[in-house]
């Protein structure tokens, strides 16, 4: 998957939760593949590995699971 092109999001509102993006930007089909995801340390967001599934993402911040990036803008 580390071949993928960078994913960039854009925010509609103030910001959006770790597991909608993932839904949303198709990394994940359901909510439930997204919350085991970050429940099993898959996700990184800005570097560091992330365990809040409701994590709030906002503008400038990046978001990394299995290589594939996403970019919040």
């Amino acid at each position: 998957m580390s071949d993928n092109k960078p994913i960039t999001f854009k925010l509609t509102e103030d910001y959006i939760e770790l597991i909608k993006l993932l839904k949303f930007v198709g990394i994940c089909q359901t909510g439930g593949q997204a919350k085991l995801a970050v429940e099993n340390g898959m996700v990184t967001v800005d570097g560091e590995v992330e365990s809040r599934k409701r994590r709030k993402l906002r503008s400038g911040m990046r978001v990394e699971i299995e290589g594939q990036i996403v970019n919040v803008v």
